[in-house]
């Protein structure tokens, strides 16, 4: 491949780089392994060469997607225990009117909620379902990256999408408005330790999922009933706490810190004026990362 050859292929590259991170994004639920999976294509594509490739996006789709089934694979193996949530990495922003192109490829049409679900799936579903159903790639495509027929893939995608509907994903209001009315009503019924507040405030069948990254907490990692989120969110009152509201995946949410450190960071699902899901990542490690382009 000469000078000239590599130039262009780098620039064709860049060109897609958004449309492939997103590809990654939704394979893998995580920024970083977003990142890297993009570049571990990058390697092999420069070395490959494209000169005989007719369909450059679709080809660069496939060595992403078959960088990321590898990765998922991988992490399947070396999980030696089951988890209980392990919620993916939401896209935090402070106004949806000023997303950059790439977060906004990003955060189109995908929520925490099915991200979260898609972690459900076997890693060869997710990515017949993820390349086909969000990204248009053929079954002739995606059955080669699995090595199974191109009517075998389609069942994959048919399985995945079978679960996705099923789950009846909460799609949540669509005003931002309405949803921060809701949510600092939440919070100022938590502080205040107003129970029948929050109550009130919570769907009956409120959803509260916590990761904790992996430390020992005596707090449930999924708690559901407004009472029993109401007891929980009493408990956690954030006492001295400084509430920065921000968007959790286009929805409204809040950052939590402590003085000046990141500690936790909850998405809010608001449908029909109450609270539905509550999604909380509590690794201060892990929410400093994805909170350090707001500083």
């Amino acid at each position: 491949m000469t000078v000239d050859d590599a130039a262009w292929l780098a620039e064709r590259f860049e060109e897609h780089r958004p449309r492939l991170r997103a590809v990654a994004y939704r394979m893998l639920g995580s920024l970083p392994d977003a990142d890297d999976a993009v570049q571990d294509a990058w390697l092999r594509v420069s070395r490959a060469g494209a000169e005989d490739v007719e369909n450059l996006g679709g080809w660069l789709t496939t060595i992403v997607g078959r960088v990321c089934l590898n990765m998922l694979r991988s992490r399947n193996q070396r999980r030696e225990e089951p988890f209980d949530v392990l919620l993916p990495d939401p896209i935090v922003t402070t106004d949806p009117t000023v997303l950059p192109d790439e977060e906004a490829v990003l955060a189109d049409s995908v929520s925490l909620a099915l991200l979260v679900l898609l972690n459900t799936l076997t890693p060869a579903e997710r990515l017949a379902f993820v390349l086909h159903d969000m990204f248009g790639l053929p079954f002739e495509e995606i059955g080669s990256l699995v090595d199974r027929s191109p009517a075998a893939a389609r069942q994959l995608a048919s399985r995945a999408r079978r679960r996705v509907q099923g789950a009846e994903i909460e799609r949540g209001d669509t005003d931002l408005g309405e949803q921060r009315r809701v949510v600092d009503a939440f919070f100022r019924a938590a502080r205040g330790g107003d129970v029948d507040a929050l109550v009130a405030v919570l769907a009956p069948d409120v959803v509260l999922r916590s990761d904790f990254g992996g430390h020992q907490v005596p707090v449930p990692p999924v708690v559901q009933g407004a009472e029993a989120v109401a007891g929980q969110a009493r408990l956690g009152a954030f006492p001295g706490a400084v509430l920065v509201p921000v968007l959790v995946g286009g929805r409204a949410g809040m950052l939590i810190r402590s003085g000046d450190r990141p500690v936790a960071l909850m998405g809010f699902t608001v449908s029909s004026g109450r609270i539905a899901e509550i999604d909380a990542i509590a690794d201060p490690a892990r929410v400093r990362q994805l909170v350090a382009h707001l500083a």
